[in-house]
C-alpha cells in the first residue's frame, strides 16, 4: 500500500512547470537584483547569523544550485532549490547589513534589493524580527496550481537525542566534568595536510583521546569525549552534550589549514560578539559551514536563533572561558608553540553554550610540516595534553578556593 500511494504521488504530483526560473543575480554597490525568466508569486527575505547572511526565498521559482563571488558588503552570492516550489538565494555578507527595501519591476520579472549596513546589536535584533515580504504587481503574478489530489503517508518517529557518551573517571558526581570535543568526523575530514595526507578529524580525535588519558591520571576530574569514534555531529549536537550533562568546561579540539605554510603554533578562542581580527572571523565563517551537507543546513533552527542571542548576554561564562584559554596559554608556554595573539575571539558556534564555560583550542596547522609532526607523534601529543590537563586541574582548583 505504501509503494502504491508514493507512485500515486510521483503520477499525480502536481506541475511546477508554471515557475519561473532565476536566471540571472546581479549585484551593483548595495543593490542585489534577481532575475526571473517567468512570472513568480512572491518572496521574502530574512536575516541570520552564524556566519552573518541574507537569505532569501522566491515563492514559484526554480534555481539552479551555485555559487559565485561578490564585492564589498556581499563576499558570496549562493543559489539552489529549497523546496518544490521555492528557489533560495543566499548573500554571505562580509559585514552586519539587512534589506532596507525592495521593489519589483513593472512587468514582475526583476526584484531589486537595496541593503543598508548596520551595527551588530541591531542585527541581533533584526534576525528576531521575521521576514520581509514582496510582491509583485498583481496583474504580473504566478498562481499557484489547483491542488488536484491528496496523499497521506505514515511519518518516520523524530529522531532520538545523539546519545550521551561515556563519563570516565571518579563515580562521584561532585567531581567537576569535563567535555572534550574532537573536531569533525564522518563525511567531514577537516583540513587534510599536504605533509603525508593527514586528517584533521584524526589528529583531532588522537589528541582528545591523549587528553583525556592525562586527566584520568590525577582522578581530579570527571571526563567524557563528544566522539570517540569517526561519527559526524552537527555544531549544536556538540555543546549540546555539553549542556545535556551539566558539563563545568567544554573543549573543542581543531588543527586548522592556512594559506601560508610556514603559519604555525597553537590558539585558543573564545566567544565574543565581534572577532578580534579579520582571521578569526574568516575561521569562524569556515568552522561553522561544517553543518551544511549537500545545501542543506542541519544546524539551523529557530530556537537556536533564541539561544545564539542569549549566548551574547552571558558575560560570566565569557569571563570563565576567557580566564581558562590565559591557563592554557601559561600552562603550554615550553611544552608547544603558540601563535603571536595566541588568545583570540570569534563567534564560533561550539562555543556558544550559554553556561557552559569554553574554549576551542585550534592546535596547529596541518600545512605546516613541524606542526604535523608535533601533532601526529606521541611525544607531541603528550606535551599538548599535560598542558591543556595542567591548565584544567589549576582552573577548578581556583573555581574551589572561590566558594
Amino acid at each position: 500500500m505504501f509503494m502504491m500511494l508514493s507512485l500515486a504521488g510521483l503520477l499525480f504530483a502536481p506541475n511546477f512547470a508554471y515557475a519561473g526560473e532565476v536566471s540571472r543575480v546581479e549585484l551593483r554597490g548595495h543593490d542585489v537584483t534577481l532575475h526571473f525568466d517567468g512570472l513568480i508569486t512572491q518572496a521574502s527575505g530574512f536575516t541570520l547569523e552564524g556566519p552573518d547572511r541574507i537569505a532569501i526565498d522566491i515563492k514559484g521559482a526554480t534555481a539552479h544550485k551555485g555559487a559565485h563571488g561578490g564585492n564589498g558588503l556581499v563576499r558570496t552570492i549562493r543559489k539552489g532549490q529549497f523546496s518544490p516550489d521555492t528557489a533560495r538565494i543566499v548573500l554571505d555578507l562580509d559585514r552586519p547589513a539587512t534589506i532596507g527595501s525592495g521593489r519589483f519591476s513593472k512587468n514582475g520579472r526583476m526584484l531589486t534589493l537595496s541593503l543598508i549596513e548596520t551595527d551588530r546589536s541591531r542585527f541581533a535584533r533584526l534576525i528576531k524580527s521575521g521576514r520581509k515580504q514582496f510582491l509583485p504587481p498583481l496583474n504580473f503574478r504566478a498562481k499557484p496550481p489547483r491542488k488536484q489530489y491528496s496523499v497521506r503517508v505514515p511519518l518516520p518517529k523524530a529522531k532520538p537525542a545523539v546519545k550521551l557518551p561515556k563519563i570516565y573517571g571518579p563515580n562521584d558526581d561532585s567531581r567537576p566534568l569535563v567535555i572534550i570535543d574532537a573536531g569533525h568526523g564522518g563525511h567531514d575530514p577537516g583540513a587534510i595536510s599536504p605533509h603525508g595526507g593527514k586528517r584533521e578529524k584524526d589528529v583531532t580525535l588522537a589528541i582528545a583521546k591523549a587528553m583525556r588519558d592525562e586527566l584520568l591520571k590525577k582522578g581530579r576530574v570527571r571526563v567524557a569525549l563528544t566522539r570517540e569514534n569517526d561519527r559526524f555531529l552537527v555544531l549544536q549536537e556538540r555543546y549540546g552534550i555539553a549542556r545535556r550533562m551539566n558539563a563545568d568546561l567544554f573543549i573543542s579540539v581543531h588543527a586548522d589549514a592556512a594559506g601560508n605554510e610556514d603559519a604555525n603554533g597553537a590558539t585558543v578562542y573564545t566567544l565574543a560578539e565581534a572577532a578580534s581580527d579579520r582571521e578569526a572571523a574568516r575561521l569562524a565563517a569556515r568552522e561553522n559551514k561544517a553543518d551544511i551537507i549537500n545545501g542543506i543546513n542541519l544546524g539551523d533552527t529557530p530556537d537556536d536563533v533564541n539561544s545564539i542571542l542569549i549566548d551574547l548576554t552571558q558575560r560570566q561564562t565569557m569571563n570563565l572561558s576567557a580566564d581558562f584559554a590565559k591557563l592554557v596559554l601559561r600552562e603550554g608556554r615550553g611544552n608547544m608553540t603558540f601563535r603571536t595573539n595566541s588568545h583570540r575571539f570569534a563567534s564560533f558556534v561550539v562555543l556558544k553554550a550559554p553556561d557552559v564555560p569554553s574554549v576551542l583550542l585550534e592546535s596547529g596547522y596541518l600545512t605546516n610540516e613541524k606542526d604535523v609532526d608535533f601533532l601526529t607523534s606521541s611525544a607531541g601529543r603528550d606535551k599538548l595534553a599535560k598542558s591543556v590537563a595542567n591548565a584544567i586541574n589549576v582552573y577548578f582548583a581556583r573555581q574551589l578556593a572561590m566558594r
